[in-house]
């Protein structure tokens, strides 16, 4: 990376004594931090640290209330927004700001589009604009294809081209690779030493540890919403970052045993096609099990969850659970099968954001646990509902604090809080720990091994393969569509799973799980793990999700 070196007398942009509060909620409290000029600075915490309240103070959208910020040696007062561009501060936000039904490059310029004679609009200079800024960030998406229809993946794409398309001198990314796989990782990496020079700076949010490593210079820690040390990324260990993080010592637990063979199947999959993606899919769940799903994007493991609970129609193939086949329709009638799915979007399809954490909670288990001869026990629910954030150490004021007003990751629990409360045997995690600090990773580990100790089963899919690794009992490999191999927790490593992830037409394929005899075949498409395929997990219609 280059301007490592690089020294100037006053900081790019400097926070000094600010302070912020909600109701019941102290979020920040005599926070400081310091930008350089050329450097990316990344800043880690806890969910609920102060994080994103920090970057939304900087970036307009709330005003401090203690506390002054200044860039390159000024004071400056962000009023807004549009302001904080205006003054050169871009962010990009863990939560989408995106318009569903618009075009790419809509999204991108919308309010500064170009018009003929100040009046009608000029698309064709709008999408030529567009497609320039697309080609110099090396950011492969359509400038005329509509948001809606995108992966997530390629929607951060979508929002990091609207931060960059205002030329900033400071690019905030508050968890900008949440949705990206390792390959498209490192692209985003190459955008960002790109982008950073001695005019520029980057404050980058990210719960991976690894990428601290590899692309900031310092990192900031910060906790409780208090300042609690800078330190240098070069000379710093991540295990020195993560105790100063969580205020604790942190110890992983070993890899798992493989399951025995003398555990009974749960479920049984076999020959299971849809029509979009899916070919010929087949393995089996054992009681008590951890099974992981692994892939580049667009290889089909959320497709998989979606199809296995009736969110995606079958076109062929057969599910069996414990030894009876069974048609599921939707994810209601799965849930009534004690089968539960927690969609890898939790704003859209896993949450009320509107509604209180008790009313999310109960919110799978209403009928069958919550109401009598048509009415509801409210005592219970929130009973119930204490129980449960008791038990995932929920961060909230209340269980009547409104959802969407809890941190990423307090939000991601009280999802699982809403199945574990459903009692289901199946449990089908589709990016369980996607925004979630490590302190609380760690909760969600031990959480999912207690689980599968108690007898539940576990589909665990996964864009970060050392969470597969370390939590499954067997990983199925995908690429385009289709199993390439299974391989026991034992025999498991992160270069065996990325051969079998990028298998293509002819390479032959690694164990697969019976009957299955084509399950390494693949699409006639190729493709190198730097690019993703165009039909990523969250292309398919969002219809039907619970």
């Amino acid at each position: 990376m280059g301007n490592r070196g690089t020294t100037v007398d006053a900081a790019l942009l400097e926070v000094r004594g600010v302070s912020k509060s909600f109701p019941g909620v102290k979020a920040l409290q005599d926070m400081h931090l310091e930008l350089r000029h050329g450097e990316v600075l990344a800043l880690v915490g806890e969910n609920g640290a102060g994080k994103s309240t920090l970057m939304k103070l900087l970036s307009g959208i709330y005003t401090p209330e203690e506390g002054e910020f200044s860039m390159n040696g000024s004071p400056v007062v962000v009023q807004n927004p549009r302001h904080a561009q205006a003054l050169g501060i871009s962010i990009i936000h863990q939560e989408f700001n995106l318009m569903p039904d618009l075009t790419v490059t809509q999204n991108i310029f919308i309010g500064r589009e170009p018009r003929v004679g100040g009046v009608f609009l000029n698309d064709r200079a709008l999408h030529r604009r567009a497609q320039e800024l697309l080609d110099r960030l090396e950011l492969p998406l359509d400038p005329t294809a509509r948001v809606g229809s995108l992966t997530v993946a390629r929607q951060q794409m979508v929002e990091i081209a609207k931060a960059l398309s205002y030329d900033p001198q400071v690019l905030i990314m508050d968890e900008p690779t949440a949705a990206l796989n390792d390959a498209e990782v490192a692209v985003l990496h190459g955008l960002i030493r790109r982008f950073v020079n001695p005019s520029t700076g980057v404050i980058y949010i990210s719960h991976r540890m690894d990428e601290l490593k590899a692309i900031s210079h310092r990192i900031e820690v910060i906790r409780d919403g208090r300042y609690i040390d800078t330190l240098d990324t070069a000379t710093t260990s991540m295990p020195e970052v993560i105790s100063l993080m969580v205020g604790r010592d942190l110890v992983s637990d070993a890899r798992p045993e493989n399951v025995r063979t003398d555990r009974p199947v749960l479920l049984s999959v076999v020959g299971l096609h849809t029509k979009n993606l899916l070919k010929d899919i087949t393995f089996e769940l054992r009681e008590g099990e951890i099974l992981g799903f692994a892939g580049l994007m667009g290889a089909g493991r959320t497709e998989v969850g979606r199809a296995l609970v009736g969110a995606d129609p079958l076109t062929a193939g057969s599910i069996s659970l414990r030894g009876e086949p069974i048609s599921v329709r939707n994810p209601a009638a799965a849930a009534a099968l004690r089968i539960g799915y927690l969609s890898e979007d939790r704003k859209h399809f896993g949450l009320l954001l509107n509604q209180t954490v008790s009313s999310n909670i109960a919110l799978s288990s209403l009928s069958t646990l919550f109401a009598r001869f048509g009415f509801v026990k409210d005592r219970l629910i929130k009973a119930r509902s204490r129980e449960m954030v008791d038990r995932l150490r929920v961060k909230t004021p209340s269980i009547n604090q409104t959802t969407k007003n809890l941190s990423g990751g307090n939000q991601q629990k009280v999802v699982i809080a809403k199945w574990l409360l459903k009692d289901c045997d199946i449990l089908i995690f589709d990016e369980p720990t996607r925004g979630i600090d490590v302190g609380a990773k760690e909760e969600i580990y031990r959480l999912l091994n207690e689980l599968a100790a108690q007898g539940k089963s576990i589909v665990m899919i996964s864009s970060e393969l050392p969470e597969v690794l370390r939590m499954s009992h067997r990983v199925v490999v995908m690429s385009e569509g289709r199993i390439t191999g299974l391989l026991e927790s034992g025999e498991a490593t992160q270069e065996s799973v990325m051969h079998l992830a990028t298998l293509r037409p002819g390479d032959g394929s690694g164990r697969q799980s019976a009957p299955s005899e084509s399950a390494g075949e693949q699409h006639p498409h190729s493709r190198t793990p730097n690019h993703r395929a165009p039909g990523d997990a969250s292309d398919t219609d969002p219809k039907g999700h619970a």
